[in-house]
């Protein structure tokens, strides 16, 4: 009847025992421990008959399933249950059996309070040992440490700190007033987080962990600032949504990170509307292997489409976004395509075969002096003419919505890259029928829907400084910037994918969406804060400035001189009204484009026809004529004396 498993056989030894002490004491307590001899021959009679009958109630209860270690209000329930049934079924058995006995009321109250004592306490008095929670309080291993924050997280976080022998956890700080003076599982809430420098030097912290996932990114960066202040380093715990989804435990502790520097609030997506584009659609994604590219296919496998194709021209890219889809999405029907986005005859044979019905235009040539110096032609060739046999065959294949992911490097192009990807944008517009109806067709009725979004650099992106400066700092520096004051937009990779997920499905046709980037953040100011986080100081790790680079701006911009925004439903995202694009301008752009090869210079030369606006180097020389001028001033009086007409 009884499991033979150890652990079992002592807990039902331990409740046995617990069951013959409380019925014993009950006996003993009713008679101040004078027991009269009658009733002492009373107790040794009954007490083989009391034990077995609960043991066997305790069993049906389950009690010796679950494990002492992690004992809980819901044990302590169940004991109460089989200990309050048993109680009642004492006098019962009793009656039924016919023995001659007395047995005297009170004892049948006092047993089961006594037996609920030692059966529940024992279990408790078990977890806070194991859990140090004995002498917790007094405990004096491990490494002092504070906790920014004493909400819900902080308060899980303390639990597992406490089982810790590496860490001491000796207060919380938190800006709420009425947490101060208060205990949180028996540590104290010390006070605000602006005195942290005070308290780390008071107790000799030299560690801190940001427990504030819930916080805004503003509250959050105010902390890791807090923590530099104080020359603590500071760790964190994951994300929110991390949390929530059970990926990870609160104790899974992290070093800061670039993202939690220059992260933003969550995104926020129509998860219903997204299900209705997505799940159970076959969906396609050029440029799958790039960072980009990659991005998107993850977010796009989350809402389980029927169909999962990748396209994408290197092998080792896609071998491993593949893998990588496979292991975390085992389920999902994934097709793996090598392809030039350029082939038109692989591209009308793939949207042929697999029919897609949503696409997402990733792929891409991007690094700006690399296009700039001897491969111009091909910038143009890749992403515009690329551009435009994906979007014709999307087209001619029926494809319902086609987003292309354009670049903040497109408004008022300084360089071959910004100035391709413009083109593109107009490609699509020129393909986009002027007045689609309102509610989305289904594929292959009423034309493919063209929508544009642009966004600026993301972080860890492999056209990314942050992939650099990492290299740079790893053989010990310097790590090299273009010019002091040269700046980006920065968002997260996931952040970027989802709202180009966002905009693909408000987008209804022609849109060119424009993704909030937030402010803009120094190049310089970013080098430093990696080399804080990586353990060095700038005397160890040098920053050299090396002027800038063919084609590269001082500073981004998300909308041309002349354009104007809409408003959308969404806060991170607005549509940009730029110049339009008709299919008489296409076509003589696709005659350009087919010529057979270009030199650099003769592309820059064309490019001033095709985009007005481009002017190569325009904002380094800008400047340079206007250095005590504000950034936007500086960047608009340049431009209005320089341009005429504009994107």
């Amino acid at each position: 009847m009884f499991n033979s498993n150890t652990r079992t056989a002592l807990a039902l030894l331990h409740d046995a025992i617990a069951a013959a002490l409380a019925w014993s004491f009950a006996y003993l307590l009713r008679f101040n421990f004078e027991l009269p001899p009658n009733f002492a021959a009373e107790l040794h009679q009954t007490v083989y008959w009391v034990v077995s009958l609960q043991m066997v109630i305790f069993w049906r209860f389950n009690l010796y399933r679950g494990i002492w270690r992690y004992a809980s209000t819901t044990d302590l329930r169940r004991i109460f249950l089989a200990v309050m049934l048993s109680a009642a079924a004492i006098p019962l058995m009793f009656w039924m059996l016919r023995l001659d006995l007395v047995i005297p009321r009170s004892v049948l109250i006092i047993n089961p309070l006594l037996l609920i004592l030692m059966m529940g306490g024992s279990r408790f008095v078990y977890r806070l040992w194991k859990e140090q929670g004995l002498y917790r309080n007094f405990k004096l291993r491990g490494e002092p440490v504070l906790v920014l924050g004493a909400g819900d997280v902080a308060a899980s976080l303390a639990k597992d700190l406490t089982k810790s022998n590496d860490w001491r956890l000796v207060g919380f700080l938190d800006d709420d007033t009425d947490t101060h003076g208060r205990m949180l599982n028996g540590i104290l809430v010390l006070g605000k987080l602006d005195s942290l420098s005070e308290w780390a030097e008071r107790l000799g912290v030299s560690q801190v962990i940001i427990a504030m996932p819930t916080s805004s990114h503003q509250q959050r960066k105010r902390a890791i600032n807090l923590c530099n202040a104080a020359q603590v380093k500071a760790l964190t715990v994951p994300s929110f949504d991390d949390l929530m989804s059970g990926k990870v435990a609160v104790s899974q502790l992290r070093a800061i990170e670039l993202d939690d520097l220059l992260g933003r609030d969550p995104v926020v997506l129509d998860d219903a509307g997204l299900h209705g584009l997505l799940t159970g659609k076959i969906v396609m994604v050029t440029g799958a292997g790039g960072s980009i590219g990659s991005e998107m296919c993850r977010q796009v496998a989350r809402f389980s489409p029927s169909k999962l194709v990748l396209f994408e021209s290197g092998e080792f890219a896609m071998y491993t976004i593949e893998q990588e889809l496979k292991q975390t999405f085992p389920a999902l029907n994934i097709v793996c395509l090598m392809g030039d986005v350029r082939d038109a005859a692989r591209v009308d044979e793939v949207m042929q075969r697999h029919q897609p019905s949503v696409l997402f235009h990733a792929a891409a040539y991007k690094h700006v002096p690399l296009m700039e110096q001897h491969n111009a032609w091909q910038a143009i060739r890749n992403n515009v003419l690329g551009t435009w046999t994906v979007a014709h065959a999307a087209q001619q294949h029926g494809v319902a919505k086609f987003v292309m992911i354009s670049t903040d490097k497109a408004i008022n192009p300084t360089n071959v890259m910004g100035a391709s990807k413009r083109l593109a944008e107009m490609v699509c517009q020129a393909l986009q029928s002027p007045s689609p109806p309102a509610p989305l067709p289904p594929a292959g009725e009423g034309g493919t829907r063209f929508v544009m979004v642009r966004f600026g650099n993301v972080l860890g992106s492999t056209g990314s400084v942050i992939p650099t400066f990492r290299a740079q700092i790893a053989r010990g520096g310097p790590i090299t910037v273009t010019h002091p004051e040269i700046t980006r937009y920065f968002m997260s990779i996931p952040e970027a994918a989802q709202l180009v997920l966002q905009a693909g499905l408000m987008g209804q046709g022609g849109e060119i969406f424009v993704l909030e980037m937030g402010e803009p953040v120094k190049i310089v100011d970013l080098a430093k804060d990696l080399i804080r986080l990586s353990g060095f100081t700038e005397d160890e790790i040098k920053i050299e400035f090396t002027g800038l680079r063919p084609g590269e701006k001082l500073y981004e911009e998300l909308l041309a001189d002349n354009e104007h925004t809409l408003p959308t439903p969404h806060p991170k995202l607005r549509i940009a009204q730029a110049r339009q694009a008709d299919a008489a301008w296409l076509a003589q752009l696709l005659e350009w484009v087919s010529a057979t090869v270009m030199p650099d210079e003769a592309v820059r030369t064309a490019l001033a026809r095709w985009v007005p606006e481009y002017q190569p180097n325009l904002h380094a020389s800008i400047r340079e004529a206007y250095p005590d001028l504000s950034p936007s001033t500086s960047l608009r009086t340049g431009l209005s004396k320089n341009q005429g007409s504009q994107s």
